[in-house]
């Protein structure tokens, strides 16, 4: 495969050329992940590791499980974090996540497949297919391995798309994720959301905090400041 090898800060990333290249949703959502302290991280649907690997060098101490369905993605995933210094304590898995085992981990964190299969517009491209669409991972299955990974009042990071906001409640919600934070996400000021950033808690008890929205651009199409310090933070 060939592949690009971009940098963000400090972090460098490789991707294919064609085919699945990280968006801004990563970095938005490694930088909604709000703990002080974390040991065990799991990232499940990793692509090329850019969330994990963004996590890692913000916690120096944390151990990171990366799973990875495709293979060429995987493969890319443990470059990356050869590039960065951080393979001594990163594990990379070509693995469909449903079949991971592990438990007591402090924070799984997912940047999911958004669309039913069946709806919008299916990519000719396996990697994006699998990336956009949920031919793999549902957001049953997100809810399954939470509950099954994390520890009691473990936290579940993803970010998703805001129509289904109140099946993810739901249906975490059977799996015994208690949905605690959430921000949504705008292209520009007076646009509707675009993104939902999601935080449940494993075992949490019923309170929801919504946090200021999140704007990407100003109306000159530009960065807006809290966008900057994103990219400056990393």
């Amino acid at each position: 495969m060939q592949y690009t090898v971009d940098s963000i800060g400090d972090i460098k990333i490789c991707q294919p050329k064609e085919g699945y290249r990280f968006s801004v949703d990563a970095l938005i959502l490694a930088h909604f992940v709000n703990l002080k302290r974390v040991n065990k991280i799991l990232d499940v649907g990793a692509g090329t590791g850019v969330i994990g690997i963004i996590l890692a060098k913000r916690y120096p101490e944390s151990h990171i499980t990366m799973i990875e369905i495709q293979p060429e993605l995987a493969e890319l995933a443990q470059i990356s974090c050869d590039l960065n210094n951080i393979s001594d304590r990163v594990r990379i898995l070509c693995a469909d996540a449903k079949d991971f085992k592990e438990s007591d981990y402090d924070l799984v964190v997912t940047n999911p497949p958004f669309r039913r299969p069946g709806t919008g517009k299916m990519s000719p491209l396996e990697e994006k297919a699998l990336a956009r669409h949920e031919l793999s991972l549902t957001i049953r299955d997100i809810s399954h391995i939470g509950q099954r990974v994390l520890r009691h009042r473990g936290r579940l990071c993803m970010i998703h798309l805001p129509e289904r906001l109140t099946e993810i409640i739901r249906v975490m919600g059977s799996y015994s994720l208690e949905v605690k934070r959430i921000r949504f996400v705008h292209s520009k000021l007076h646009t509707e959301a675009k993104m939902v950033l999601i935080e449940a808690v494993k075992g949490g008890r019923v309170a929801l905090k919504v946090e200021p929205p999140l704007f990407i651009y100003t109306e000159n199409g530009e960065y807006t400041d809290e966008m900057k310090k994103i990219y400056e933070f990393l």
